[in-house]
């Protein structure tokens, strides 16, 4: 499982964002469409949400792969 650290200072990151940083897509809009056609699982549930906030002990599914958030 590969990690997904937040910045210091912060208690979050939205989950389009975190798909962007972690070099899962090219593009905000492709964030969001991605998530919006249910292909992104957090904490084994689909997620539909974007702006859905992940925090620390979070784990984000995409394309078979993990994420955990910390």
């Amino acid at each position: 499982m590969e990690t997904l650290p937040l910045r210091e200072g912060e208690t979050y990151i939205k989950l389009s964002q975190a798909l962007k940083k972690l070099s899962l897509v090219d593009s905000g809009a492709e964030a969001k469409m991605r998530v919006r056609m249910g292909e992104i699982l957090v904490n084994q549930e689909a997620e539909d949400r974007p702006g859905r906030k992940l925090v620390a002990g979070d784990v984000l599914s995409f394309q078979g792969k993990e994420y955990r958030v910390y």
